[in-house]
């Protein structure tokens, strides 16, 4: 099997495979001793397979894959970008419509190495419909922990798999520390929002955006941020490429968070060391919307090493990019949206003109079709006697 490590983010300490996080409360990251030479076998089927140089030694002996990744890729329309080359890494198109499917994937590998036959996780959106829908799939015992708030609509796409869904009170930003102590002694592994595994599985998004735009690697990257697990992994992902020599640089990361929720961006604005619980969140991002992420200090120390950024967006400009997004053809999660509104604050800040720019899109708009309440919309009505007359007539469209 392929050697790999797992070495605290912060600490440098060592671990072996069977541990999620460092004892100095740090999360861990995979090191895998690499070949002299590697590749991205991009004509391959499936991320284990296309980037197993680059991924643990991980099997998927009982095809498991849902056909995660080798999203597209979209070119966006920017006529203010003075000269701009603007993209989108659309992840709604995974398998349970978001970016989380990569990391599942491999974390329920990763449990069946491990000899486990129960997977959890925490979360009330997207990490738990992804973790339901592949813990399924391989036949194990599958556990969400949710807020005991999350209302009814969230829970029904969860429980379509058939997951044992469970409630609990209390702090829901401990719930993610203690799951990892529970899982422990209960035989459970938690792929909770940051493990190594979801990173792993998140690089995999660097490696796709190097092989679309022609083994070309952007100046900016800007990833809507919450656990801090995914910008975490997409960094990671650039960084392996230029160790391999496979590049040259490495992207700007741009963390974007919504402000009504964004701990991230008030400690690297403030330029602390640490992230604070951010008190009484509310933002339509939901997704996002964790007011004590679990790797953000990590990301803190990625984005000083990175030379990267931070934005925090208000709602009616997340809004306002939700619409425009959909205007070039894509309806994304509000979580997506603070992504794309982040660039004209970034312009407000760093020099982007004729700058190659990446927006991830973390997550389908179905995954939460009542934020359409907040957008207009005008239905017309007729018989078949009319419709002729009608289709001539004044047009009724929405810009």
């Amino acid at each position: 099997m392929k050697s790999s490590r797992l070495i605290c983010t912060a600490c440098g300490k060592e671990y072996s495979d069977e541990c999620f996080r460092c004892e100095c409360g740090e999360p861990l990251e995979v090191v895998i001793e690499m070949k002299r030479t590697v590749k991205i076998r991009s004509q391959r089927p499936g991320i284990l397979e296309s980037f197993s140089d680059f991924l643990p030694g991980l099997e998927d002996k009982n095809f498991l894959s849902l056909g995660e990744g080798f999203t597209p890729l979209t070119r966006l329309d920017d006529k203010d970008s003075s000269g701009m080359e603007l993209y989108a890494k659309n992840e709604s198109i995974n398998p349970t419509w978001s970016f989380k499917d990569r990391g599942s994937y491999l974390a329920v590998l990763d449990a069946i190495r491990r000899g486990y036959n129960h997977i959890g996780t925490v979360s009330t959106g997207n990490m738990a419909a992804s973790v339901a829908a592949y813990g399924k799939r391989a036949g194990l015992k599958t556990t969400i922990l949710v807020s005991d708030s999350i209302p009814d609509e969230k829970v029904s796409p969860i429980s379509i798999y058939g997951s044992r869904i469970i409630k609990v009170t209390g702090d829901y930003g401990q719930l993610y520390y203690d799951s990892l102590e529970a899982g422990k002694n209960s035989g459970i592994y938690f792929a909770n929002s940051d493990v190594p595994m979801r990173v792993e599985g998140s690089k995999t998004i660097a490696f796709e955006i190097f092989i679309q735009l022609g083994e070309r690697v952007p100046d900016f990257v800007i990833v809507p941020t919450s656990s801090g697990g995914n910008v975490r992994g997409i960094e990671k992902g650039f960084r392996e490429l230029r160790d391999s020599k496979l590049s040259v640089s490495i992207p700007r990361m741009i963390v974007a968070q919504a402000a009504g929720c964004s701990p991230i961006d008030l400690a690297f604005s403030s330029r602390a060391s640490t992230i604070t619980r951010f008190h009484n969140p509310k933002t339509i991002a939901h997704s996002i919307e964790n007011p004590f992420p679990p790797s953000g200090n990590a990301v803190l120390r990625m984005l000083k090493r990175n030379g990267g950024a931070t934005v925090a967006i208000d709602e009616s400009s997340i809004l306002k990019a939700q619409k425009s997004l959909a205007n070039n053809g894509l309806f994304v999660q509000p979580a997506s949206a603070v992504a794309y509104a982040a660039i004209s604050k970034l312009r407000e800040e760093i020099d982007v003109r004729k700058a190659l720019v990446v927006v991830v899109l973390t997550g389908s708009g179905l995954k939460y079709p009542a934020i359409l309440k907040e957008h207009p919309s005008f239905i017309e009505s007729t018989s078949l006697e009319f419709l002729e007359e009608i289709l001539k007539g004044n047009q009724n469209f929405i810009d």
